[in-house]
């Protein structure tokens, strides 16, 4: 049967192509839009991770979606933050978001001696601000683009800025302004966006913090998380459109692998009707047939899966040379997802062409032209 299955896909090498072409780009589809979506969020939680602080503070109104939410905090609050017990370092930050230079990334401008206290830059070239319109990046940006190095220029928000330092990756964003600037091009009064703030004892006292910044006066509403509260938050669970994003994808690419399989399987039973006439005169039986189509779909499946697979490491690849800043993350578990979606998907819809070649009367079969 297994030759049998081989010399008739080989047979029809055009059709075959196409139809493990469809289950690649099924394949594809569903790794690349999981790998760039988990990429993201997963990327988000080590560079926030990475900031040092232990508890995020920001004025109830504040949307959890930090970037978006705007400045609605005053800076002077980090003296006050400061001042309790058990805080070591209340860092403001701005937070901006922008589309500037084709792609979307958050702007961070940080009051530069409060953001190190968190946790050191580690400097790999340069140094901190030493003026106004200096810009801190890290090293993946400097990678990005034009390859900037510290002394060159670059436009963002509007505003020329000159490279002062370039910095390890993994410490919020990827390019750090004055806090001042940042206000000064937004048209605010020493504003921020959130405060990151250090304890002394992390596990001990963030609790007694929390309590301690809700009874400030003006702070009784303030949104108060420690980081693992707030990076529990970052899971496609607690997104709901991540999920959906990811479904409509998903479901598409299901369709897509569905309806070319169907197709492919269909027109080859109707092609070979006598070819079943034949087989089922021999004494072929009706599982006998519908094995065939089926052992056939799944081997176009199978190789469509190697194909998409390959081809998503490729893209990978290809992606990090020339999108840096994108995080793709291409798991195992989504593999092995892609791959049980692609192949059940595959037999699903050779099903029916199969149930229909196996119900044809090989006398019906015989003289048909």
């Amino acid at each position: 049967m297994n030759r049998l299955v081989v010399g008739n896909l080989v047979h029809r090498p055009l059709r075959s192509l196409i139809s493990a072409l469809a289950v690649a780009i099924e394949v594809i589809m569903i790794l690349s839009i999981a790998a760039i979506m988990l990429g993201m969020l997963n990327g988000q939680k080590v560079r926030t991770n990475g900031i040092g602080g232990d508890v995020i503070a920001k004025p109830g109104s504040a949307s959890n979606l930090i970037g978006v939410s705007g400045a609605p905090a005053s800076v002077k609050v980090g003296k006050v933050l400061e001042k309790l017990p058990h805080v070591l370092v209340a860092a403001p930050i701005y937070i901006q978001l922008t589309t500037s230079g084709g792609s979307v990334e958050n702007i961070y401008g940080i009051d530069y001696q409060t953001f190190n206290a968190l946790k050191p830059f580690v400097f790999l070239d340069g140094g901190p601000f030493t003026s106004p319109d200096d810009i801190i990046i890290d090293d993946v940006a400097s990678h990005s683009g034009n390859g900037l190095k510290v002394g060159d220029t670059t436009k963002l928000l509007g505003h020329e800025f000159r490279v002062s330092g370039i910095v390890e990756h993994g410490k919020g964003g990827r390019k750090f302004i004055p806090m001042e600037t940042i206000n000064a091009i937004n048209g605010t009064d020493n504003r921020c966006s959130v405060f990151y703030v250090k304890t002394d004892d992390p596990p001990k006292w963030q609790n007694a913090v929390r309590n301690e910044i809700h009874a400030t006066e003006g702070m009784q509403q303030w949104d108060v998380q420690t980081l693992e509260e707030f990076l529990s938050m970052l899971t496609p669970e607690k997104l709901p459109a991540f999920n959906i994003g990811l479904n409509v994808v998903i479901g598409i690419a299901i369709v897509i692998g569905f309806l070319v399989i169907f197709q492919s399987m269909y027109t080859a039973v109707m092609e070979r009707t006598r070819e079943i006439g034949i087989l089922k005169s021999l004494g072929a039986s009706k599982g006998y047939i519908v094995g065939i189509v089926l052992r056939e779909s799944g081997l176009l499946a199978v190789c469509g899966v190697i194909v998409g697979v390959a081809s998503t490491y490729l893209l990978r690849a290809i992606l990090h040379v020339k999108v840096s800043q994108l995080e793709f993350e291409v798991t195992p578990a989504w593999v092995a997802k892609a791959t049980a979606i692609a192949l059940v998907g595959a037999l699903l819809g050779a099903l029916y062409p199969a149930l229909k070649a196996a119900s044809k009367d090989p006398i019906d079969a015989l003289s048909y032209e």
